[in-house]
């Protein structure tokens, strides 16, 4: 304990820059994982059939293979096929934003179901195209069955985020490696990052619930 007190004294900064790169990793990830997730969502519920087979494929091909593969994918292949200069930090945003799209993605689809039948065929029989439909009626409520969802989507990528610290972008397990490699103390600093861990996601996990709570009083 005493061992831990000391670290946190002397490399709280660390710890807490290491903080700061994971909550804007996933908050980044999440935002821009939700955009593209609606539009792979809207595709694969398209009735045109190429569109939500290549859809579907997207989803599969990235909920089936482990993301650690993914970031490594990206990490070597983005280099080679854009034609600028990418950071390494810049492949690994990227990489983990597709993950997340796959999985919003889901979310969104289920939300968009949930809606009442009723509120679709009131809709339709007041002559609105299917995307005005789908702006003016039927997403502004499948956003009260999303947003819990995409809440504990954050949570698992703050969680996710921690592969970032294989290809030391600024995170908090590269924050862990760090500390560790500069004291060569590794039990007590891991228990740290835990502890962070288990702090921040705890927390949000009760701002969720609560969340879902209201959502569900207000209905």
């Amino acid at each position: 304990m005493e061992t831990i007190i000391k670290l946190w004294s002397k490399y709280s900064s660390t710890f807490l820059q290491g903080l700061g790169g994971t909550l804007w990793l996933a908050a980044i990830t999440v935002v821009a994982g939700s955009i593209l997730g609606l539009l792979v969502a809207l595709l694969r519920m398209s009735r045109c059939k190429p569109l939500h087979g290549l859809a579907s494929v997207y989803i599969e091909v990235l909920r089936g293979t482990p993301i650690l593969l993914q970031l490594y994918f990206f990490w070597l292949v983005l280099p080679k096929i854009i034609p600028f200069e990418l950071s390494d930090t810049a492949c690994i945003v990227v990489a983990l934003v597709i993950n997340s799209s796959s999985y919003v993605s889901e979310i969104i689809r289920a939300g968009i179901d949930a809606v009442d039948r009723g509120q679709w065929e009131a809709a339709r029989s007041l002559g609105l195209s299917h995307s005005h439909m789908m702006q003016r009626v039927i997403l502004p409520q499948a956003v009260r069955n999303i947003l819990p969802a995409l809440v504990n989507e954050f949570i698992v990528m703050i969680k996710e985020t921690s592969l970032a610290s294989v290809f030391f972008v600024g995170e908090l397990m590269t924050a862990y490696r760090t500390v560790s490699a500069s004291t060569f103390i590794q039990i007590p600093t891991l228990t740290i990052v835990g502890l962070i861990y288990l702090v921040v996601t705890f927390a949000l996990s009760r701002v969720a619930k609560l969340f879902e709570r209201r959502l569900k009083a207000s209905d």
